[in-house]
């Protein structure tokens, strides 16, 4: 996915504009590989189609809008570190510190690098590329974004009209920025050198202006030996500014929490997603298709089943389960007709005293039998404590007679059998 860096106007060139996003600012559109894509000078709303394609936004602020301190903090957890900031910089500040986001940075030469930026304007670029569909965004201070050389200052120019931003690195971790507002008879690039020399009155300064502006700021340099000696005109170009953009660390979005979070973009996976949602309708369908379709056999099959009851046993008004039913009534016929039924006490006992017979005679010390008890139509056989219970040779023997044995819970801790006819 492409990244697109946008250098930011500052926030007075903002705040002169009724409609801020109409202020052309320069744009890169960087491919995943690094290659530049596109780059121009364009609306910010004229970008909100391409904000809208890609995965991240890189926001250059101007570096007048960002005050980037080295400050002494005491070794604190993140934490804590955050809700100290405000209280560390305050004396350093001419605005209220709760109207602003602080980042901090990491610890070089026992000082901490810590970037400010006013809250409201903050979130007024983030709600705006939120709005373009912008689903990660990311601020860094500009004046980070150039080139550090020792001993060395870096500054780079950006005009509109008569307002031009001047961004210097001052050094590894200091930067500034300032607004300029250029006089009526006064060129851009003799105030330009003018403010320099004077922020910058003895170091080496590398100067960074657009292509088509190279030459207005090699003359105003070249009539004054020290000056040419000492400042270097060379073409600014997105190169600089992307691969400056990947060393820096303080992202200033980050101060503003949930506000510019990155957003999961589901687009991606949209297809995936409807095939995943068809296919579960498909099965939620069949399986409520198999739920009904078997419903309605199950009904079938009682009804059946009522009317089998029914002819059998006209005189019945009341049938709740029509096969226990008609087995119990089965079951009291046979005891009419002087026929034993297969869970009754006579029959369970005869096939039980078979399959012990069998089995007792395989064994070479029979055990004994203490107790028999008929309940619930199963035969409870206790075994005697010193007795092994032969339990799954007598299974075995069972359900050939179409008898179950289930060992039953007893307390005194002998072995109880509980048969049961499985007919």
């Amino acid at each position: 996915m492409s990244t697109l860096f946008i250098r930011l106007v500052s926030k007075a060139d903002a705040d002169r504009t009724p409609q801020w996003l109409d202020l052309a600012c320069p744009f890169a559109l960087v491919s995943h590989s690094g290659a530049i894509e596109r780059e121009g000078i364009a609306p910010l709303s004229d970008l909100s189609g391409t904000i809208a394609k890609i995965r991240r936004v890189v926001l250059l602020l101007a570096g007048s809008d960002v005050n980037v301190l080295r400050v002494q903090a005491p070794p604190l957890s993140a934490a804590r570190l955050k809700a100290a900031l405000p209280n560390l910089v305050e004396e350093q500040l001419l605005c209220d510190p709760a109207d602003c986001v602080f980042v901090a940075g990491g610890l070089t030469g026992g000082l901490r690098t810590i970037a400010v930026v006013q809250r409201a304007w903050l979130d007024q670029l983030a709600r705006a590329f939120i709005s373009f569909g912008a689903r990660h965004i990311a601020a860094l201070p500009a004046q980070l974004c150039l080139s550090s050389q020792p001993g060395m200052v870096t500054a780079a120019i950006y005009q509109r009209d008569s307002n031009l931003d001047l961004t210097l690195r001052l050094s590894e971790q200091e930067g500034i920025g300032l607004a300029i507002n250029v006089e009526p008879g006064v060129t851009a690039a003799h105030e330009v050198i003018q403010t320099l020399s004077a922020v910058v009155p003895a170091a080496p300064v590398t100067v960074f202006v657009p292509q088509e502006n190279m030459h207005e700021y090699q003359q105003a340099t070249a009539d004054t030996p020290e000056l040419k000696e000492r400042f270097s005109i060379s073409a600014d170009n997105w190169t600089r500014w992307i691969t400056g953009a990947h060393s820096v660390t303080l992202d200033l979005m980050a101060g503003l929490g949930a506000t510019a979070s990155p957003k999961l973009d589901w687009r991606p996976w949209r297809w995936t997603l409807v095939l995943a949602a068809a296919v579960l309708l498909v099965n939620v369908g069949a399986l409520n298709f198999d739920w009904w379709r078997m419903k309605s056999e199950a009904n079938s099959l009682r009804s059946a089943m009522i009317q089998v009851y029914k002819s059998a046993y006209p005189n019945e008004t009341v049938i709740i389960d029509p096969i226990a039913q008609i087995q119990q009534k089965i079951s009291v016929s046979k005891r009419v007709s002087g026929q034993a039924a297969a869970d009754d006490f006579t029959t369970i006992t005869a096939a039980f005293g078979e399959a012990w017979a069998s089995v007792k005679a395989t064994l070479p010390t029979p055990p004994s039998i203490a107790a028999l008890e008929y309940r619930d139509r199963s035969l409870y056989v206790r075994m005697k404590r010193d007795s092994e219970a032969p339990t799954p040779q007598m299974k075995a023997a069972l359900a050939k007679r179409n008898l179950s044995l289930d060992l039953a819970p007893e307390q005194s801790g002998a072995v109880v059998w509980q048969i049961r006819s499985t007919q």
